[in-house]
């Protein structure tokens, strides 16, 4: 009996995570390293990815990655993602990336990323993903997004391979 699931809602997916921005963290300036939110932003992709797909996911690539503030040491980092979009074998994966002042409760957007991960079979070869349906405004907003990214992606990826 095939019981694969052919589409699925980006909430059906989505993770939010919490961590604390430690010493080690950080640079000299009193920051969190670039290299550290990104570690965290991949690391809760591919979460998301696998929840989706119900397979092994790998990062293909890092679309965007805007650093909007800095988070400083003893900030609270909340990390919220889901899928945006889902092609054949690929999904696009937003993560946004919040900073908050434990004192004040005050939440600041800080860095958003797009991710691209590929699922893969047990001979780690592409694989199907289920389709995503969104259904709140803000999910077809992101959805409509992720489809003017992916064709602005292609029309690059053309215009190098033409020597444009």
């Amino acid at each position: 009996m095939n019981t694969e699931i052919v589409s699925k809602s980006p909430k059906e997916s989505q993770v939010e995570t919490r961590y604390v921005v430690l010493p080690n963290d950080a640079n000299h300036y009193g920051t969190a390293f670039g290299g550290v939110i990104m570690y965290w932003i991949d690391m809760i992709a591919v979460m998301v990815a696998q929840r989706h797909c119900e397979k092994e996911a790998v990062t293909v690539s890092i679309d965007k990655l805007h650093f909007i503030a800095p988070i400083s040491i003893g900030d609270h980092v909340i990390l919220k993602a889901s899928v945006n979009y889902a092609g054949t074998s690929s999904m696009e994966i937003g993560v946004q990336v919040s900073k908050e002042n434990p004192y004040e409760k005050k939440v600041i957007r800080a860095t958003t990323a797009y991710l691209t991960f590929v699922a893969l079979d047990k001979n780690k070869k592409p694989v199907h993903v289920p389709k995503i349906i969104p259904e709140t405004a803000d999910e077809k907003r992101r959805f409509e997004n992720a489809k003017f990214r992916l064709e602005a992606n292609r029309a690059l990826v053309k215009k190098i391979r033409r020597g444009v």
